[in-house]
């Protein structure tokens, strides 16, 4: 009988573990989840933020502000899925790169090459913040994360299984150092890698600058603009029967014509209804090696456009073929996934170029080239009002890279920065790098730009009890206002606060019974309002502001907070 109960155990056991095998992925990254340090404390004590005052640099009250945030990203990103979700347009990232160099600290603790588990603490813990940003993105954002041959496989396994393999848009090979890193395999290493994924379907990548050798090759100039000219047989192989129809051409190169043609829909082809004449022979578009293509445009294009675009010119082999105007465009070029400029070096346009702004004194290995990340930043977004983010913001690349941008073409673009205090790197180069390209440094003039700096703290928060909620309440004043863009103080009272920017006002009503007051203060002040207000519940208090519905927009708090913070740290 006892035997009997053991096999029908074992069986159940047996049949309980293949229906888990069934739920388990067949194809993907499988690694041991290491626990994190600065996770796990996320259980017990919630992260805000507090601004450090002396670190303000205000230039122009109009122009965006600009944030640097100094703690683990982690709690960043954590606070951002409340201040910011689905309101960034791109996100850059540089993260360590885990070559085993002990340039990497996981758990208060260096992972060096010895480390068995350096490869599965990396994955847990890009893992843990790639899932957060993803969330921070709009719709048609772009995220890109650049890495070398350490972990270049396992990274873009792991984007594929974030962001979808769907909505990898490419991997860029950047030849960072021109030079060459030894190795002991006998290459020189001469590139790293950027992996570009979307959000979603939505996302459109933007274009690069070209050239002076791309823009020479417009020598040609009309009425609409410079152009050079390209055979009208498309180089690219996929195959379109409307777009094979024959050409007639003349014999001199003087014209060329679209001849009477009938679409045979049963056979998709085109039947031709006359001969050519005398002066005139009939071209296909074939290529080098006699294989069938196709033409650029289709008939109705042709007719439309053959007089201002389209002419006979003599190709390679000196026979009259018909070209068409390529017009160099105001919006760039696609970008290609190698790229090779001088400016891209690290060492001569990242580390001199940041010895330079710092007088020699260059407290930060391996900054990224500021021109690398000025045309990776002009991938992501071409929005002029764009806001950009990079949670490994490291010597502040990323911030001088925008606001360089912003100085090109007058836009109105925003950074957010987030970075450790690791070596005193966020005070001593981070923000130092920042404030000088802001003043100015050597023989660079400064570019005007507004900048917060901010540092994580945290709120002990055990249980979901009425004075936990109060104490959240009181020490999230800073993570509102850098929600809602708004940091003057207008009004200061015991019981609730007044902040606005050029555009709106934000009140923080901490206890209930001071709404009326709080009405009182805001009935003069023209302009609309976004009104927090304690509630220990999800209360909005609607109806004490039914009067007001017009102007101001509620929400209670901490329980949005809550919300996010319960979806991340569960």
């Amino acid at each position: 009988m006892e035997n009997n109960q053991t096999k029908e155990k074992l069986l159940a056991e047996i049949g309980r573990l293949k229906k888990e095998l069934k739920k388990k992925k067949k194809y993907g990254l499988v690694w041991e989840d290491k626990p994190e340090d600065v996770v796990e404390m996320c259980k017990e004590k919630l992260p805000v933020i507090k601004e450090v005052k002396g670190k303000k640099i205000i230039t122009d009250k109009n122009k965006p502000i600009n944030l640097l945030i100094e703690g683990d990203n982690y709690h960043t990103l954590s606070i951002l899925n409340y201040t910011h979700a689905g309101k960034i347009d791109a996100i850059y990232a540089d993260p360590p790169y885990n070559t085993g160099a002990k340039n990497w600290l996981y758990n208060n603790d260096y992972v060096d090459g010895n480390d068995a588990f350096r490869h599965s603490k990396w994955l847990s813990f890009m893992e843990k913040r790639l899932k957060l940003a993803k969330s921070l993105l709009k719709k048609e954002g772009i995220i890109v994360v650049t890495i070398d041959d350490y972990e270049v496989a396992t990274l873009t396994l792991l984007m594929n299984e974030i962001f979808g393999e769907e909505n990898h848009l490419g991997t860029v090979v950047i030849k960072s150092n021109p030079s060459g890193r030894s190795t002991t395999s006998g290459f020189a290493v001469a590139h790293e890698y950027a992996l570009f994924y979307a959000r979603s379907s939505s996302a459109k990548i933007g274009r690069l600058r070209r050239s002076e050798d791309q823009i020479a090759r417009y020598k040609e100039k009309d009425k609409a603009s410079n152009f050079e000219w390209v055979n009208f047989r498309a180089r690219y192989s996929t195959i379109s029967p409307r777009l094979q129809y024959p050409l007639f051409i003349k014999k001199n190169g003087s014209d060329f014509r679209i001849p009477d043609l009938e679409w045979n829909s049963a056979n998709r082809n085109f039947k031709l209804l006359e001969k050519p004449n005398n002066d005139e022979f009939i071209r296909y578009p074939i290529d080098d090696s006699n294989q069938l293509r196709c033409w650029k445009w289709g008939i109705e294009t042709v007719k439309n456009q053959k007089d201002t675009d389209m002419a006979v010119r003599l190709d390679q082999r000196k026979q009259p073929t018909v070209y068409v105007k390529a017009r160099m465009k105001d919006e760039g070029m696609l970008p290609l996934t190698w790229w090779d400029k001088t400016e891209y070096s690290a060492t001569a346009y990242g580390t001199n170029l940041l010895s330079k702004m710092m007088s020699n004194d260059n407290p930060f290995d391996y900054p990224k080239s500021l021109y690398a990340v000025i045309d990776s930043l002009r991938v992501l977004s071409s929005n002029k009002d764009a806001i950009f983010l990079d949670f490994f913001a490291g010597s502040g690349t990323t911030g001088h890279a925008v606001m360089k941008l912003n100085q090109e073409d007058g836009g109105k673009r925003q950074f957010i920065l987030s970075t450790n205090n690791e070596k005193k790197i966020a005070e001593n180069v981070t923000y130092l790098r920042i404030k000088k390209v802001i003043t100015g440094y050597a023989n660079e003039k400064g570019i005007p730009a507004n900048l917060r700096y901010f540092k994580t703290n945290f709120v002990d928060y055990k249980e979901a009890n009425d004075k936990n909620k109060i104490k959240l309440t009181k020490e999230a004043v800073e993570v509102l206002c850098v929600k809602e863009g708004a940091f003057e103080l207008v009004q200061d009272s015991p019981d609730f606060k007044i902040f606005k920017n050029h555009e709106h006002y934000t009140g923080i009503i901490f206890d209930q019974l001071a709404i009326k007051n709080f009405k009182k203060a805001i009935h003069n002040i023209k302009g609309k309002f976004s009104v927090y207000v304690f509630s220990l519940g999800d209360d909005t208090f609607d109806e004490e502001f039914e009067d007001m519905k017009q102007k101001v927009k509620l929400s209670p708090i901490p329980e949005a907070i809550l919300k996010v913070y319960r979806r991340i740290f569960k």
